[in-house]
Formats: structure tokens, C-alpha cells, sequence
């Protein structure tokens, strides 16, 4: 009955055009198949179209953090900084776009705010509204055989749960939204609320710049040094020859930086070698002092508790009032445990007298006013309110859309409670659906665009083996979703970061039902090549798992895909 099925307006939709989004759907180009990217934004870069606030920056090395599947894109482009910032991300994602001819299949300022599958005639049905900036929202239908959700993991921001945030007549926004065409600070009274990453670099940037900078501190994080300097012309040149070498470690390594852990153990060492190493990677650019550790300090509650105790004397060293050190050295967890923020003269910041501290545990912010913020001590006013309050993290983008599948299954519901999938491309009860960098895969532990490049590869020569058997169905089993899920659930139980109230494990105190009390599993613990090993192992096995239907199935599959990235 395949031939009667209704012809949909595109073979594949992507939603998202931000890293994953444009890499998807250049593989999708070369294929030939007719697809469009749907995208909320004006334009593409997702992520590093969004976050134009001061002292966005990466926390990967840049030339890491680039994409490695065309070898003339690497010749091409020079990273001017070893940790490069948003203004010049935001062009390279856009060189991208145009060198390989991809804007003219990708679709702007459009919000999909509904996909049901129609089982009649497997394809999907998109509800698409178009805003375009200063006329009216329109909305229509669009459908798909396949969609591929490439939407951020960090994408769907999230504010304070406290009243009045409308009656404050100053600006206010969060960093997400940070206004395009800049904010003046100077000799403005601007509040921060959070010490997150995003707050972490905001606070170190302005702190110089601003009249005075009030920091409203929920709960501090563990931060470390990210060392930033020039790429010059001659390193820049060295780099590109040594790329097959730069990506090769990127492979090898479990987060998928070039920072590998240490080989040696924790406790084969002597302490005074444990904080030698400490100290060189302390002064080392990126990731090492968090990634090129001991591996025991992310599973041994002594290693950690040790190591936290050399950050905090670090912090210590740094900020002159050791009442302010100490409010800043977080209690409640160990360093490492959760996603480490890296800063540029944050701590320093403290040093200002024109930069305070107010810690909302010991007095609680009670509601926002017309001039400021009220705690339960005292009114604030100010100029300027920035909210650098987080992200409903993974899953926040996927709850924004009505995704209802096969049987009434609806993804919201779905993953109300935890979250499960599998191998985090794919979820039971959503036929013909990828997401190639979903919950439970490798790329949200991950140095993102190493992960992004395995998923979409997988999850492209997955389709191409789909369309080769002349099926117009897949959906992996439940019994198959439920095998991967329990895999993710079992390494949560050997690391530290199951007790960290983070976005690593669904915690949120600005999201309803995201409180603490309940860990989400949503994260790949088992690093990088692991996670290769296992989906690459899938395909070679004829994606075993997944139903796929329409026509009889190829007696082999196209395997390691992922292997390229």
C-alpha cells in the first residue's frame, strides 16, 4: 500500500540551524533529498546567533571546535584566539552556510509550535508560524517523511520564579536575549542574577566598565582559569597541518577535547605530585584542570573532596575579602562534578569596590520592583537587570513544541518525569524522528560539534539505508529504548555527578518539576569512544533495535559512520 501514500513537501525536515542544523543539512544536500531547515532565528548560528552578551566566548579550543569534514573549510579559516568569541563564531557558522550553498534551504524567523505523524500516510505534520520582524505571525502546515530535531541543548531559557519582573522600567532581559545592538553600561547600576557559566564570563567583562555591579548569587560554582590568548599566523599555520593529529585526540578522548586524563593514579602518586600537576594545568588554557585530571577525582569522594580543597585555596588566593572567597567556594558539591565554568578575571571582579556580592541563600530575593530588586533584607535600585539564570537544559526545546507520535504518545509527557530514548537519536513512539544530538547521546557530555559530527553522520547513512530498502517507517522497539536507557541510568551510579543539582542531572529550581529530589538522566557517561563503539556497533548489526518498514530491509547495513568524526 506504500505507493498510495500522500507525497509530503519534503523528504526531511530540520529544526535548528545552528551547529547541528547546518552540518545536517549539508549532508542531506549532498544526497540529493529535498529538505528544508526550519529556524526560530533571523539567521543562521543558533546558539552563537542568540548569546551576544560581553564575554561570550567558547570554553573548547577553537580549532576544535570547528568542523572537520572539509579539509578546504579548515585551510581556509584562521582562528584568531585560542578560545574564540561570539562575534566571530557567529561568522564562521555563517561562512559555512555560504561557501557550501546552504541558505537557500534554510527558512527563517519561523516557529515550529506543533509536529503530529499522521500513521495514514507516515509522513510528519509541522505547524510552522512565521514571524517576521514588525508584521503579523502567519501560520501554515508543512509535512515531512523524516524529521530531524537539531535543536540546542541549551536553548530554551529561563528566568526567576519571583513576582514583578514586568513592573521593573529599566532595561531587563536575559543573556540569551541580550539585545543586538548592544546595551550601554557605562556608569550604569547593573544587577547580575546567577553565578553560572553565562554569569561567570558576563561579571568578569563588565566589571571594569559599568558604574556599579551588584551580583546576585543563588548557588557559586567551581570555576577555574580559561588562560585565553592570540593565535598567531604561525601557530594558525602549524595547527592546520597537525589537524588529522588535533581530531585524532579529540577521538580518543572521552569528552572529546584534546585534554586526555592522566594516566597514572591518584593515590600511586605522592601528594606533592598530585599538586604539581594541579598547578601546571592551572595555568594551562581550556579544560585540563577539569579533563586532564585523575580520573578519580570524577568517582572518588576523597580524590575530589582533596582536589576541591586546591581550587578553593586557589579562589582564596585571588580575592582579597576571605569573607567574599568563602562565599564564592561552593559547599554543596565537589569541582568537576558538575559542567566546569571557565573565567577570565572573574574572582578578580570581587576585588572592585564597585562590584558586590549578595548571596540569595542567606537573603532571598522576594520579588523585582519598578527601581530595582527587594531581598528580604533591603531594596536594590538599578539601571540596567541582567537575568543569567540558566536553561531549561536537554530536553526545555523539545517540551516547546506539541510532539505527539504513533499511539498518542506525547514526547511532553513522555519525558515529564526522567527521560529516555535510544541511543539518543531516537525515541519509541516516534516513528521516523532523529535527533543526532538528543538526551542520552554522546554530544551533551561532550565538546558539542565532536559529537554533532558523529550524530548527524550516523543518523545520515542510517537514512540513506532506510531509503535504500524502500521503507517509509523506523521506530526503534520499546524493549531496544529501554536497554539504552537502563545503559545511561547504570553509569550515572559510578560518577560524582549524580548527586549535583545541575543540568547534567535535570535540576532546575526555575522549572516546575525540575526541583531537586529527582535525577533526569540525560547525559552519556561513558565518554566519547564508548559511545562510538555502541552506535557503530548498531549499524554494523543492521541497526538492530529499530523496526524499520515499507519494504524488505538490505541484507547488510552501511557502518561507521561515526568513525569519520
Amino acid at each position: 500500500m506504500d505507493h498510495t501514500l500522500l507525497t509530503p513537501d519534503y523528504e526531511c525536515i530540520v529544526v535548528g540551524a545552528g551547529v547541528g542544523g547546518i552540518y545536517q543539512m549539508k549532508r542531506l544536500r549532498d544526497l540529493g533529498i529535498k529538505a528544508t531547515v526550519l529556524e526560530l532565528a533571523g539567521g543562521p548560528g543558533g546558539t552563537w546567533y542568540w548569546n551576544r552578551y560581553p564575554g561570550a566566548r567558547f570554553d573548547s579550543e577553537s580549532y576544535t571546535y570547528g568542523y572537520s569534514f572539509s579539509r578546504e573549510l579548515l585551510d581556509e579559516w584562521h582562528w584568531k584566539e585560542r578560545f574564540s568569541g561570539q562575534p566571530e563564531n557567529l561568522r564562521y557558522l555563517e561562512y559555512v552556510v555560504e561557501k557550501f550553498d546552504l541558505r537557500r534551504h534554510m527558512q527563517f524567523n519561523c516557529r515550529v509550535t506543533a509536529a503530529h505523524w499522521d500513521e495514514a500516510n507516515r509522513i510528519w505534520r509541522l505547524t510552522v508560524a512565521d514571524e517576521p520582524p514588525g508584521a503579523a505571525a502567519t501560520t501554515r502546515e508543512l509535512t515531512s517523511r523524516f524529521v530531524i530535531m537539531a535543536l540546542g541543548l541549551l536553548s530554551q531559557p529561563t528566568l526567576p520564579r519571583v513576582p514583578g519582573r514586568e513592573d521593573f522600567k529599566g532595561p531587563s532581559f536575559h543573556t540569551y536575549y541580550w539585545p543586538k545592538e548592544g546595551v550601554d553600561l557605562a556608569g550604569k547600576r547593573v544587577a547580575v542574577i546567577g553565578t553560572g557559566a553565562t554569569a561567570i564570563q558576563v561579571i568578569g567583562e563588565i566589571a571594569d566598565k559599568v558604574g556599579e555591579l551588584t551580583v546576585f548569587q543563588r548557588r557559586p560554582n567551581w570555576s577555574a582559569p580559561l588562560n585565553n590568548g592570540p593565535i598567531s599566523e604561525t601557530e594558525m599555520a602549524d595547527i592546520r597541518r597537525r589537524y588529522d593529529e588535533i581530531f585524532a585526540a579529540c577521538a580518543r578522548s572521552p569528552g572529546g577535547f584534546v585534554h586526555e586524563p592522566d594516566r597514572r593514579g591518584f593515590h600511586e602518586v605522592t601528594r606533592e605530585e598530585r599538586v604539581a600537576l594541579w598547578d601546571r594545568l592551572y595555568n594551562e588554557p581550556g579544560f585540563g584542570i577539569w579533563l586532564a585530571n585523575f580520573r578519580e577525582i570524577f568517582v572518588d569522594e576523597a580524590a575530589n573532596a582533596e582536589f576541591s580543597a586546591y581550587i578553593a585555596e586557589r579562589i582564596r588566593r585571588r580575592v582579597k575579602d576571605p569573607r567574599t572567597a568563602d562565599k564564592l567556594i561552593p559547599k554543596d558539591h565537589g569541582f568537576g562534578v558538575q559542567r566546569v565554568p571557565m573565567e577570565t578575571r572573574y574572582f578578580e571582579a570581587y576585588n572592585r569596590p564597585n562590584v558586590k556580592l549578595v548571596c540569595l541563600q542567606d537573603t532571598p530575593l522576594v520579588r523585582v520592583t519598578e527601581t530595582g530588586l527587594r531581598t528580604t533584607e533591603r531594596d536594590y535600585a538599578f539601571d540596567v537587570i541582567v537575568y543569567a539564570t540558566g536553561f531549561d537544559a536537554i530536553t526545555g526545546a523539545f517540551d516547546h513544541i506539541d510532539i505527539r507520535g504513533a499511539r498518542g504518545t506525547s514526547l511532553r509527557e513522555k519525558w515529564k518525569d526522567s527521560c529516555s530514548s535510544f541511543l539518543g537519536m531516537m525515541v519509541h513512539g516516534l516513528p521516523n524522528f532523529l535527533m543526532p544530538a538528543g538526551p542520552q547521546s554522546g554530544s551533551a557530555s561532550t565538546n558539542y560539534p565532536r559529537g554533532i559530527e558523529t550524530g548527524v553522520n550516523w543518523a545520515t547513512e542510517f537514512l540513506q539505508y532506510v531509503r535504500a530498502s524502500g521503507a517509509t517507517r523506523f521506530e526503534p522497539t520499546e524493549k531496544a529504548e529501554a536497554r539504552w536507557t537502563a545503559h545511561v541510568v547504570g553509569m550515572y551510579s559510578m560518577m560524582l555527578m549524580r548527586k549535583a543539582k545541575g543540568w547534567f542531572t535535570g535540576y532546575n529550581s526555575n522549572v516546575a518539576g525540575h526541583e531537586e529530589g529527582k535525577v533526569r538522566y540525560f547525559v552519556y557517561n561513558g565518554g566519547s569512544p564508548k559511545y562510538v563503539s555502541r552506535i557503530n556497533d548498531c549499524a554494523a548489526r543492521g541497526y538492530d533495535g529499530v523496526e524499520i518498514s515499507g519494504a524488505p530491509a538490505p541484507a547488510t547495513a552501511r557502518t561507521d559512520a561515526a568513525a569519520r568524526a
